[in-house]
């Protein structure tokens, strides 16, 4: 199939592409770039030995996307992956992330009914479970829907609403919502990896800075919370194995076989590691110490939460494989590339 990953050259758009194409899908990427690099695509013709079709704008330009669509008659498929997603830059700037997220895919939706592509894989988040109730956890996906800890979060919420109004009005749409927790990890030949822009917003990318000498010392962000090390817990998933359930899910529409137009699968692990084992797991896979100190708590931040991903393994016919001390160690051999020039990515200074 002809597959649109919107957000492909970001982090888990990038890691996914390459698993869509080595599944014998074609995929075209829409990105911006505004927080991706376009040597993305070098990279994943570099593993997959074929390149991706890509174009650059942005989503939030209606005229824009309508005219892809007109050109893009062919695709059976959207994966929609290109949004904001730093918790602490939306609590300082919540309309720069409520325009980009939700605009963005009402141009998406209102083209994919116009020039009838019927299905959308969308990127959602366990963050629209809010703080869960320690009598919720582990979170399945009857779990409540709670006030968002931050506007991102709220952005998910709100997306998952015009999704699920979209197929209540739209008979034509099928609408599957991944809810994944905390994505961490590298592609196994390290040419693949998490790369922000300047300062790291997630923990992974930081914590192997960190290690690699590039940032002095990791910030840990409180470690008053109720948890057994006082430091927050969350549901570590590896970016392969997270790929991997995209494509499931993709695969699941095509063979008609969502049993209702609107889906929603948690995608995690099932365990929770704190803040405090990720750094303990990192230190394992380098061999080496890392420099880090407590601080105060970061605003937005919930206490704990980890996924029962039973139905999602019974209904999507997807596990996660891969060990914590896997995903620090694919972190920290991508970085180790990175930095010493053995991959597409022009190195920052």
């Amino acid at each position: 199939m002809k597959i649109l990953v919107t957000g492909g050259t970001g982090y888990i758009g990038s890691h996914t592409t390459v698993e869509l194409m080595q599944k014998g899908h074609e995929v075209v990427i829409v990105d911006a770039l505004f927080n991706s690099r376009a040597e993305a695509l070098d990279a994943i013709e570099t593993i997959t030995g074929k390149r991706p079709e890509f174009e650059q704008f942005d989503l939030t330009d209606n005229t824009k996307v309508d005219d892809f669509f007109s050109r893009h008659t062919d695709i059976k498929g959207v994966i929609h992956f290109a949004a904001h997603k730093a918790v602490g830059e939306s609590v300082n700037e919540p309309l720069k992330y409520y325009r980009n997220n939700l605009v963005s895919l009402i141009n998406i939706l209102e083209s994919m009914k116009k020039y009838k592509v019927g299905n959308i894989v969308f990127s959602s988040s366990c963050t629209v479970y809010g703080e869960p109730d320690a009598d919720n956890l582990p979170i399945s996906e009857k779990a409540p829907i709670k006030k968002a800890e931050c506007p991102y979060g709220n952005t998910k919420q709100i997306a998952e609403e015009v999704l699920e109004d979209s197929v209540n009005a739209y008979k034509t749409l099928n609408v599957i919502a991944l809810r994944y927790f905390n994505p961490v990890g590298a592609h196994e030949s390290a040419q693949l990896g998490e790369l922000p822009f300047g300062v790291p917003n997630n923990l992974m990318p930081y914590i192997t800075q960190t290690g690699y000498g590039i940032r002095q010392c990791l910030k840990v962000f409180g470690n008053d919370y109720d948890t057994p090390d006082g430091t927050p817990i969350r549901d570590y998933i590896h970016v392969m194995d997270l790929a991997k359930a995209h494509v499931a899910a993709v695969e699941r529409m095509a063979n008609g076989k969502m049993k209702k137009q609107f889906e929603v699968f948690n995608v995690g692990t099932g365990k929770g590691y704190s803040v405090l084992e990720a750094i303990h797991s990192f230190e394992k896979a380098s061999g080496k110490p890392l420099n880090y100190e407590i601080v105060g708590r970061r605003a937005g931040d919930i206490v704990k939460i980890w996924a029962d991903p039973s139905f999602t393994n019974n209904e999507l016919g997807w596990k996660a494989e891969r060990s914590i001390d896997e995903m620090t160690k694919s972190a920290w051999e991508w970085e180790k590339a990175y930095r010493q020039g053995k991959t597409k990515f022009k190195v920052e200074e």
